[in-house]
């Protein structure tokens, strides 16, 4: 049986996007079935729609933190602050193995938002973009902290 990483990756080199790929890994898990995961998630690709923001796998690895994590009581500023200090530790994890949480950056493109039209997936496509890795990092690190942190 494929590791949740694996199976992230393998998700982004069928098509799926950045984010699509991580949160759908985790969705079953999660209580969600696919479908509501794939709908959930497809904005976020690219950066959130290809602005080249924060990357796609960064925000999906939150979200599937966020459902099995998020505090009981969003009035409380203590559960708001232990919550928000571990979303932190899972970004800063991701950025010291990668570098950065920011789309652009993770790519070496310039500032600003890329063009909405979504890039053909070729073999240079896949080749030219470290993506796939990204995803798998995103989804590696999930996986080790859901294993680690059980509820």
């Amino acid at each position: 049986m494929k590791n949740k990483a694996e199976q992230a990756k393998e998700l982004f080199l069928g098509g799926y996007n950045c984010a699509q790929a991580v949160f759908c890994t985790f969705a079953r898990e999660l209580g969600i079935d696919e479908k509501t995961a794939l709908k959930l998630s497809a904005c976020f690709g690219g950066g959130l729609g290809r602005q080249r923001e924060v990357c796609g796998a960064v925000s999906a690895m939150c979200m599937a933190f966020s459902l099995k994590y998020a505090p009981e009581d969003p009035t409380s500023h203590t559960q708001k602050a232990e919550f928000y200090t571990k979303v932190q530790e899972l970004c800063q994890k991701f950025k010291q193995e990668n570098g950065s949480i920011i789309c652009r950056e993770l790519l070496g493109l310039p500032s600003g938002a890329d063009t909405p039209i979504p890039s053909k997936r070729t073999k240079e496509y896949y080749t030219a973009r470290p993506c796939a890795d990204k995803v798998k990092s995103a989804a590696a690190i999930l996986e080790k902290y859901f294993s680690e942190n059980k509820i």
